[in-house]
């Protein structure tokens, strides 16, 4: 179960942020409007909710969960793939230093965004990807068995982030997409598949018994229904922009 949820309101410089997507850039006050329905969303489950303030030189600060990891015993401050979100990390460590004793960091050469990293138990799984280096995730898999914790490198081959595609619903759930449906590392778990149509919707999260996903993929969310969770839809299109999926917008723990 989560306690604490960690969220930065996004600043106006998010039209600028970087984006692979090719739709054009977000529109700032629809963004805001979906990120406060998100904000809401995730007030239904449960949780304390820190809002930490816009970071204006910072387009896609809005992100919060590429520059850290929250895990049971320790938070960790990773260094992002992208140059122009180094600095990322520095202004979430102040927010992790508040809730955790334990705070390590991710130190060059290696580079590792967050959005590459799924937890299922104790266990994490990490995508090598264009963003996060071998060394990265090397790093963190020594840092994690540091507290009892183990990590396992997984090599991307379509997509940015490993939680692009993939989704931990708890209860040995996994949704999945692309690539990630048949590889071998996942067959232990019951794969749910995303159609191809509807891939952005893997990008959800468990939230306390509920999920959070974004609206408009009704295949998908009847999957996830039949599970027997209680759905919740969120607009997440401005974000989509901006490579940005449910996901990427809060630190859960």
């Amino acid at each position: 179960m989560f306690k604490h949820i960690i969220a930065r309101t996004p600043c106006p410089a998010l039209v600028d942020g970087l984006s692979e997507a090719g739709m054009g850039k977000p529109d700032y006050e629809k963004a805001m409007e979906q990120h406060n329905d998100y904000i809401r969303a995730l007030q239904t489950c449960g949780v304390d909710i820190t809002l930490l303030p816009p970071a204006n030189d910072h387009p896609d600060s809005v992100f919060v969960e590429d520059p850290a990891l929250c895990t049971p015993y320790c938070a960790v401050i990773t260094r992002p793939g992208a140059d122009s979100r180094r600095n990322e990390a520095e202004l979430i460590a102040p927010a992790l230093h508040r809730f955790y004793d334990n705070v390590e960091r991710i130190i060059a050469p290696g580079t590792l965004d967050a959005g590459d990293v799924m937890q299922v138990g104790s266990h994490y799984y990490i995508g090598k990807s264009a963003r996060t280096n071998d060394e990265g995730a090397q790093q963190l898999i020594v840092i994690l068995e540091k507290y009892g914790m183990t990590g396992s490198i997984v090599t991307l081959e379509e997509v940015l982030h490993l939680k692009t595609g993939l989704a931990y619903l708890e209860n040995g759930n996994l949704l999945a997409a692309g690539e990630f449906v048949t590889k071998p590392e996942f067959q232990q778990y019951n794969i749910v598949e995303v159609p191809v149509d509807e891939s952005y919707a893997a990008n959800c999260i468990w939230v306390n018994g509920k999920v959070i996903m974004p609206s408009g993929y009704p295949v998908t969310r009847e999957k996830v229904a039949r599970l027997g969770y209680e759905v919740i839809e969120v607009d997440t299109s401005e974000f989509q922009k901006v490579d940005g999926g449910v996901s990427c917008m809060s630190l859960r723990f």
